[in-house]
C-alpha cells in the first residue's frame, strides 16, 4: 500500500454493478488523498461496454456509498482521461491493473503538455471465491455476485 499522501487524488471508471474491487479501488483513493475526483462514464462513453446502468444510478450508487466523505466530487467522463490532462493540480491517479495503461498515457499527455506527470498508484484486482476477479461483466452475466461468490 502507498503510505504517502497527496492533496488531489483522480480515480475513474464506470462502476456498474457496484462490487467489491470497486470499493478497494475507492476507499484506496481515500485513504491517500485530502481529495478525491471520482470520474464515471457518461451513458455515450460507457455505453460502449453494453448494458449498464445509467451514469445517473451509478454516480448515485458512488455518492450513497460514500455519503459519510465530504472531500470528493464526482464527475461524468466522455473519455478515458477526464480531467487529468487539462487539471494541472492531480498529484495521483488510483488505477486498477487493468487500468494502468491509460494512466500511463495520461502522463504522456500531461507532460506533452509542459503538465508534470502524476503517480500511478495501482490497485490489485479483488478477487472472486473462483480465483478469478470480480467484474462487472461477470456480474452481468450472472456468474457471480458483487461480493465474488459463484452464483451457480
Amino acid at each position: 500500500m502507498n503510505s504517502k499522501k497527496y492533496n488531489k487524488v483522480a480515480v475513474g471508471g464506470t462502476f456498474d454493478k457496484f462490487h467489491d474491487g470497486h470499493k478497494k479501488l475507492l476507499s484506496t483513493a481515500f485513504e491517500i488523498a485530502d481529495n478525491v475526483e471520482i470520474g464515471v462514464t457518461s451513458d455515450a462513453f460507457g455505453g460502449l461496454k453494453g448494458d449498464i446502468d445509467s451514469c445517473t444510478i451509478r454516480m448515485k450508487n458512488l455518492k450513497s456509498f460514500f455519503r459519510d466523505y465530504s472531500n470528493f466530487i464526482i464527475v461524468p467522463l466522455d473519455d478515458p482521461y477526464g480531467t487529468t490532462i487539462y487539471d494541472s493540480d492531480f498529484d495521483a491517479i488510483v488505477v486498477s491493473e487493468e487500468t494502468e495503461p491509460t494512466a500511463v498515457e495520461i502522463n504522456k499527455i500531461r507532460v506533452s503538455k509542459g503538465m508534470d506527470p502524476i503517480d500511478i498508484v495501482v490497485v490489485s484486482f479483488v478477487l472472486a471465491y473462483d480465483g478469478t476477479p470480480i467484474s462487472s461483466t461477470r456480474i452481468r452475466r450472472g456468474e457471480i455476485d458483487k461480493n465474488g461468490e459463484v452464483i451457480s
